[in-house]
């Protein structure tokens, strides 16, 4: 009979952690798992702040809306034919009329001057940077596994808010670069691909059981923290593992114990 979600979390910490594939890679969440951000105020000033680059093309309110309502669709596209930035800026053109690259010099107007306004809505939590450290430190392979509904310097910007921009992440998800979001099983899948893992070597740390929990449908081990834990469909006693930032160091120690005994 498998055990309850506590045991088996409390049960990874015992002598080179016999419980644990020998993980060679790390796909972190951002925001909720690296980052405390305040994510209802950020997405709002976020799409208002790039409003105002508009103001000429478009009603602010009007674009606000469908640049929201865009991002969402992406959450749910499945062809793969497309980035999910291409797919973006299609939708975007069909229902604004802003074309490719007209968005992108606006975008890059917004990101150079107005973005750092959200800045105070992005803070890291106290042992991030600790368990990133701690990860390169030990020759683990560090990806940023964020949903890819943002460009990559907006994603870029909260990681240097958050003070951990300097760790040489091996890739950093974003509109540009993935054909799928999350939770789409393709997603991982992708990660895994281009960066030659197999689902064995690698665990999904996050904090949103709908969309980080999916990881495992690829194959992926899994790590929920609880500190801002998002868990909509009491999914969370599905997870691998799960706790608070001190738990997931420790569960990074007995990773690294772990290939170091292999």
């Amino acid at each position: 009979m498998e055990l309850p979600f506590y045991q088996r979390i409390e049960s990874v910490f015992c002598m080179n952690c016999p419980s644990l594939p020998p993980i060679e890679a790390i796909l972190f969440d951002l925001d909720g798992t690296l980052l405390n951000v305040e994510m209802d105020a950020y997405i709002s000033g976020y799409v208002r702040g790039l409003a105002r680059h508009f103001s000429d093309l478009a009603n602010r309110c009007r674009f606000a809306d469908t640049v929201v309502a865009t991002a969402f669709d992406l959450l749910k596209a499945d062809c793969g034919e497309q980035t999910m930035e291409e797919l973006f800026l299609d939708l975007l053109q069909e229902r604004l009329g802003i074309n490719a690259e007209l968005f992108r010099d606006r975008l890059n107007q917004y990101c150079d001057n107005g973005l750092h306004r959200l800045a105070p809505l992005v803070r890291p939590f106290p042992l991030a940077r600790k368990i990133l450290q701690y990860c390169f430190d030990s020759g683990l392979r560090v990806i940023i596994a964020t949903n890819p509904v943002f460009p990559l310097p907006v994603v870029e910007a909260r990681l240097k808010w958050g003070q951990l921009d300097d760790f040489p992440f091996e890739l950093i998800t974003s509109y540009e670069n993935s054909r799928y979001c999350k939770p789409h099983r393709q997603y991982f899948m992708d990660i895994l691909y281009s960066q030659d893992l197999t689902p064995q070597q690698t665990i999904m740390v996050g904090n949103d059981t709908e969309y980080d929990l999916p990881a495992q449908r690829a194959g992926l081990t899994t790590f929920l923290l609880d500190t801002c834990l998002i868990d909509r469909q009491n999914r969370l006693a599905h997870a691998d593992f799960c706790g608070s930032h001190q738990d997931l160091l420790e569960l990074v120690r007995c990773i690294v114990a772990n290939r170091r005994n292999n």
